[in-house]
């Protein structure tokens, strides 16, 4: 079965407070998008990846693979004015009709070979699979008078990536108007009314957003590599 990966990366990192956006900054030595890319690169070979990018970013892109002699086989796109947008423009840009798709944050270069496979998996069976976490932590839900209420948290998962279906469904669900309640891919895919699947991700899939999120991803990296 056909298979692909669309790693998005078309945000701006403001959060990280520098002139660099967070997908291009290092860790163990190398920018994060590389980790990524790898990621799913160890997987299947086969895996076609489209990784989706800021168009005025390309000679940027370009010019790190040059400096890094970073020669894993990639399609570079252009994203859109949001994240649907982006999405959107990377589903557009698959080599092929039918198979499967992972969706994927491109700054979670810590996926693990087991999820990204358990979800090609999963959604070649029932046509989706998400990544989620169980809560370690009590949660409360705010309401708009300044109360608030215990919620029991084993109703409730964390939500990562990868975010993998059915090609055919997934660029049927992308059809829809964009609207602010697609939170992610999983969204989109339930508006057409069908039920997302849940598969078990891992905690060191961290999305890598703040400075602090870079020094624990530095500290991920040095024990990958000491027990590597």
């Amino acid at each position: 079965m056909n298979k692909a990966a669309i790693l998005v990366a078309g945000g701006r990192g403001t959060r990280m407070g520098g002139p660099v956006s967070k997908q291009y900054l290092p860790i163990g030595g190398k920018p994060v998008l590389m980790h990524t890319l790898e990621a799913f690169h160890k997987v299947d070979p086969s895996i076609a990846l489209i990784l989706v990018l800021p168009k005025d970013d390309f000679p940027y892109w370009k010019e790190i693979c040059e400096s890094f002699h970073f020669q894993l086989p990639h399609h570079v796109i252009a994203g859109g004015n949001s994240r649907f947008q982006s999405v959107k423009n990377g589903l557009n840009a698959l080599p092929f009709d039918t198979g499967l798709v992972a969706i994927h944050d491109g700054v979670r270069p810590f996926v693990k070979k087991e999820v990204i496979q358990e979800s090609f998996e999963q959604a070649a069976i029932t046509g989706s699979a998400v990544a989620v976490l169980s809560m370690k932590d009590s949660i409360r839900k705010l309401t708009d008078d300044g109360k608030s209420f215990a919620k029991e948290r084993q109703n409730y998962r964390l939500v990562q990536t990868p975010q993998t279906f059915q090609i055919e469904k997934i660029r049927k669900a992308f059809q829809a108007e964009e609207i602010p309640q697609f939170t992610d891919d999983a969204t989109v895919y339930e508006n057409q009314g069908w039920q997302v699947t849940l598969i078990a991700g891992n905690a060191e899939n961290i999305k890598i957003t703040t400075p602090e999120d870079l020094e624990y991803a530095e500290f991920l990296i040095s024990r990958k590599s000491e027990v590597g």
